[in-house]
This record gives structure tokens, C-alpha cells and sequence, in this order.
């Protein structure tokens, strides 16, 4: 999955589920089980997440949804083979962008 929102230093976290597919009761859910989402909230504790949180929320995604891991596996999974798995979940998604340009060229022809 790649997630499509905007540049910015913040995101709602309505805006995050609708990016993710996800409700949004699913990324409290995750803010809780996993130490790596740490959202500010603002003064009427509504959560703001950061360029960061989104790129953990993806990588928590991809462990959880796509490659179905538990969610203590997951959580230990990011403990012990945290740069690992970031390393080789930036190169899918790199690979990912590149196989849907060609896809584009190839259409385009």
C-alpha cells in the first residue's frame, strides 16, 4: 500500500485513516500497542501525527496487513530487526513507485 496525503507537519488522524483505508479507532488502537506512534495531541487531546508517525504507521501496515504478522510479532519483529525490516520496507516501496511508472509507460504506448 502506498499512502497518498500531502506534505505537511501534521496530519488528523482522520485524515491518516482515510489515507490507510483503516478506521480510526484501528490507529488509536496501534498508538497503544506500539511505542514507536507517539502523535502530539493539542490542548482538546485531538492527535496530530507527524511525517515520522505516518512512515511507522506504514511500516506497522505492512507487517500487520499485508505480511500478516500478529501484533506481538510485529511488535517484536520492529524490537529486534527494526533497521532490517525499515531497510528492506523502503526498498518495496521504492521498487513499488518504479514498477508503476512502467506500468504507466507501458499503457502509454
Amino acid at each position: 500500500m502506498h499512502v497518498e496525503l500531502p506534505e505537511k507537519r501534521y496530519y488528523g488522524i482522520g485524515e491518516v485513516a482515510r489515507a490507510f483505508d483503516v478506521n480510526t479507532s484501528l490507529i488509536r488502537f496501534w498508538e497503544k500497542e506500539f511505542d514507536v506512534l507517539q502523535p502530539k495531541k493539542n490542548a482538546k487531546g485531538n492527535r496530530k501525527f507527524t511525517p515520522t508517525d505516518i512512515k511507522n504507521l506504514e511500516l506497522i501496515y505492512h507487517l500487520v496487513k499485508e505480511r500478516g504478522f500478529t501484533l506481538e510479532g510485529a511488535k517484536i519483529h520492529l524490537k529486534e530487526h527494526r533497521q532490517k525490516t525499515l531497510s528492506n520496507f523502503e526498498i518495496i516501496r521504492k521498487l513499488e513507485r518504479v514498477k508503476a511508472e512502467l506500468t504507466k509507460i507501458k499503457d502509454q504506448l
